[in-house]
């Protein structure tokens, strides 16, 4: 078996990559018939040379490759006909900007394997990029509300070597006794806990966030069930919420009138309520001001993120009457740090820790004939047809222009 390490070409570039020089050495320890070849690229995190010093040949030819491992989605004209690929495709959800990528990988025979639907017997992700996402979004909130009220200025997160180097940088700063919301328990508000309980900042409970006040900085980690509450004013439960999200309503107000800089790292499902309205963001009482929104979901359930940020520009004002945009420093603007690839900016970590995931769950499923089905779950094309799983996506490639 040949796996092909390609570089990656989509613009803005990604420095990441899905297997670094020491998970590479880890999977030919493990497997010794695995070949791993790597294509050149003078953008990679990792060097050219260092692959070659680990023991792995460089070179340009990917089509001696069985199986082409990528980060970002592969320009078209790029794409190898009847081969295996893996990388994020943004299909899943019939996003209009990729839809001729979907139809290019069917009409090549390419097998596509998108890490996004990399899960368990559950549905539960294996391989995934968010931890960093939380970990860089709470850096750039911070940031963010330093640039804004004047009070310190941190250098951009891309600047820095390595996630130490980010958690350095925060414990030279001091914070005024502001109170900080983080929603969400999984793999993004567990990295932007990191950072918070790196500050060693104080996490206290949803009553004491909402009751007292405090003569330091204090975060509130919430999760579904606190900022949702049943219409009916029945008890709520996880599962139900879930299953019956148009049976509740958000709870999200009581949180919004005593926060000060809110972390937005949940996940949001279709048919959930949003966590405020742009009417919400109206009142008095809506008291937070700044949002670092890692979900970033555009014109969605955090309403003050009309536009994703960029890397470049990380930061934009929200003006809660006009609606638009505006300064962040200006007296009443949210500022808003919306950037939606947050682990391009720790390249490095986010490369190690998602190739760790991907050895550890991914590679063995072509040694042992996929006895686990993570292979066949992740497989979204098949001879030139979509697989039963993705036949939801048919009216999609359908789609002429």
């Amino acid at each position: 078996m040949k796996f092909g390490i390609i570089k990656e070409r989509k613009n803005p570039p990604d420095r990441r990559v899905v297997l670094t020089p020491q998970a590479c050495q880890t999977v030919k320890k493990k497997y010794p018939s695995a070949a791993i070849i790597v294509e050149p690229s003078n953008i990679r995190i990792f060097k050219d040379e260092d692959y070659a010093s680990a023991g792995f040949e460089l070179s340009e030819n990917m089509q001696q490759c069985d199986v082409l491992l990528g980060v970002k989605e592969v320009p078209i004209e790029a794409l190898i006909p009847n081969k295996k690929y893996f990388f994020f495709s943004h299909t899943i959800k019939k996003q209009p900007y990729n839809k001729k990528l979907l139809q290019a990988v069917l009409a090549k025979n390419i097998e596509l394997y998108d890490h996004e639907v990399i899960t368990n017997t559950n549905g539960q992700r294996l391989v995934a990029f968010g931890r960093y996402a939380g970990i860089v979004g709470a850096y750039n909130g911070i940031r963010a509300y330093g640039l804004k009220f004047e009070l310190f200025e941190l250098p951009k997160a891309e600047h820095l070597p390595n996630m130490q180097a980010l958690i350095d940088a925060l414990q030279r700063i001091h914070l005024p006794a502001i109170k900080i919301l983080l929603t969400g328990k999984g793999r993004v508000g567990s990295g932007a806990k990191e950072i918070l309980d790196a500050m060693k900042l104080k996490e206290v409970s949803v009553e004491d966030y909402l009751t007292n006040n405090f003569n330091k900085p204090v975060y509130c980690q919430i999760d579904v069930l606190d900022y949702n509450k049943r219409k009916d004013g029945k008890d709520a439960d996880v599962t139900d919420f879930y299953q019956n999200p148009s049976a509740y309503e958000s709870n999200f107000m009581r949180f919004a009138k005593v926060t000060n800089f809110y972390i937005a790292g949940h996940f949001y499902g279709d048919g959930a309520p949003y966590l405020y309205t742009r009417e919400d963001v109206k009142s008095e009482k809506f008291n937070i001001q700044v949002v670092a929104d890692v979900s970033c979901d555009i014109d969605g359930p955090v309403a003050t993120t009309i536009r994703p940020s960029t890397i470049a520009s990380p930061i934009y004002g929200y003006n809660p009457e006009s609606e638009e945009e505006t300064n962040f420093k200006n007296k009443g603007a949210i500022a808003v740090m919306a950037v939606d690839n947050l682990p391009c900016e720790l390249p490095a970590n986010a490369s190690e820790g998602f190739g760790e995931s991907f050895v550890k769950y991914v590679i063995p499923s072509f040694f042992n004939n996929d006895k686990d089905g993570i292979l066949e779950r992740a497989k979204m094309t098949s001879n030139g047809q979509l697989t039963k799983r993705y036949a939801y996506l048919q009216d999609y490639v359908d789609e002429k222009e």
